[in-house]
């Protein structure tokens, strides 16, 4: 290529562009439908409003300097930014607030990954709703974006973030130890999850607990055989939640308890969307209870994020089928 473009971004022909606004306005109708209004926010953020939430992996890409030498950065997320906007327009506003969106995120990645810096999301923030009707609702409302676009074959996982490092808390493991086996888990690496948590020198049924637990996948029924686990608060706030869903969301939710996000501010339940024309999962979201209040204003929050680009693959792929 004689003029090149960076790593992990690309170019947008008609054609695709003309696909991808029918995947937006679909997204937008069901957004405003349910009550939420659109917000946007600017792709820069200044580094260290970023840096009071746990971003995990999602590290900001690109970094420079305004004229005063603070540090900016590309948006990661539009989650970070919303809590910053809600702290700071919103101090009093009464709640629930609902926000929607639709615009681009930046993170950094391995270029041989062949995966984007760039990509497009389009996503809700539900603000002030506690479990399990914010949840609720958010489940609902992610269900009805994805019918409206036309995806037919999909199903979303869902877990509780709580629920590994209370198993560690039940068996004692903490320090440096507990960051090794979280990663394994971060990364859903079971067999090196195996050979960490064989380094701690637990007895036979802890070890086994914390190897076979986060294995736990398939239909809501699953759950039936857990009561009395250590982490029985984690899995009833999963039980609270899929008590509550209408039939249609309920058929298309599948409990996994391995789900971890990679952004480390979520402290509840958390959810992915997967397809079988796509082989990596096309958004997900979760609960962040604590992040509003390094903002000034300690809410409950929940909200989850597509990636609009990956979206549009899965409908070709289904279409193609």
């Amino acid at each position: 290529m004689i003029h090149p473009i960076p790593s992990g971004t690309r170019d947008v022909l008609p054609d695709e562009m003309r696909e991808l606004r029918m995947i937006e306005a679909a997204l937008r109708h069901t957004f405003e439908r349910s009550g939420y209004g659109e917000i946007s926010t600017p792709a820069l953020e200044y580094e260290g409003t970023l840096a009071r939430a746990d971003v995990g992996d999602a590290k900001p890409t690109y970094r420079l300097f305004d004229e005063h030498g603070d540090v900016l950065v590309l948006r990661s997320d539009m989650t970070v930014p919303i809590a910053r906007v809600v702290g700071t327009r919103y101090a009093t506003a009464p709640t629930p607030l609902r926000f929607f969106y639709v615009a681009h995120a930046y993170r950094g990645v391995r270029p041989q990954r062949g995966q984007p810096r760039e990509f497009l999301q389009g996503g809700i923030e539900l603000v002030g709703s506690p479990s399990p009707d914010g949840t609720i609702e958010c489940l609902s409302v992610l269900c009805a974006a994805l019918d409206a676009a036309g995806l037919e074959g999909y199903r979303v996982g869902l877990g509780d973030a709580s629920l590994y490092p209370a198993l560690l808390d039940a068996v004692g493991v903490d320090g440096e130890a507990r960051a090794g086996v979280l990663h394994e888990l971060y990364t859903q690496d079971f067999a090196g999850l195996e050979r960490e948590v064989g380094t701690l020198g637990l007895d036979a049924d802890a070890a086994e607990l914390l190897v076979s637990l986060p294995q736990v996948r398939g239909e809501v029924e699953v759950l039936d055989g857990l009561a009395g686990c250590p982490a029985d608060a984690a899995l009833g706030s999963i039980r609270a939640v899929i008590a509550g869903l209408e039939a249609g969301v309920l058929a298309r939710v599948l409990v996994d308890l391995g789900l971890a996000r990679a952004l480390g501010y979520y402290t509840g339940a958390v959810f992915e969307v997967y397809d079988p024309a796509l082989g990596v999962p096309l958004g997900g979201g979760g609960r962040y209870d604590d992040l509003l209040g390094r903002f000034g204003r300690p809410l409950p929050a929940v909200g989850f994020a597509l990636n609009v680009e990956r979206l549009h693959i899965a409908l070709m792929g289904e279409e193609r089928r």
